[in-house]
């Protein structure tokens, strides 16, 4: 998505570049570019797979340890 802006005759730089950050605020770039900045990318289906496992595993196995009270109770 380019913007565009051309010097009018007799413009300022000044100008020119309120010009130019009024064009990209009314865009939405900016508000697309942050939106986009920390997205973290979705993890692959044998991954998730693999950390639901073992997450089933370790409350199988801190269930067993409660009821034969080995394990230390979290507050």
């Amino acid at each position: 998505m380019a913007i565009k802006v051309r010097k009018r005759e007799g413009e300022s730089v000044n100008t020119l570049l309120y010009r130019f950050n009024k064009r990209v605020q009314q865009s939405g770039l900016v508000r697309e570019v942050r939106k986009r900045q920390f997205r973290k990318r979705a993890e692959n289906r044998t991954k998730r797979k693999n950390s639901a496992l073992y997450r089933r595993d370790k409350e199988v196995t801190l269930s067993h340890e409660r009821k034969l009270g080995l394990a230390k109770r979290e507050r």
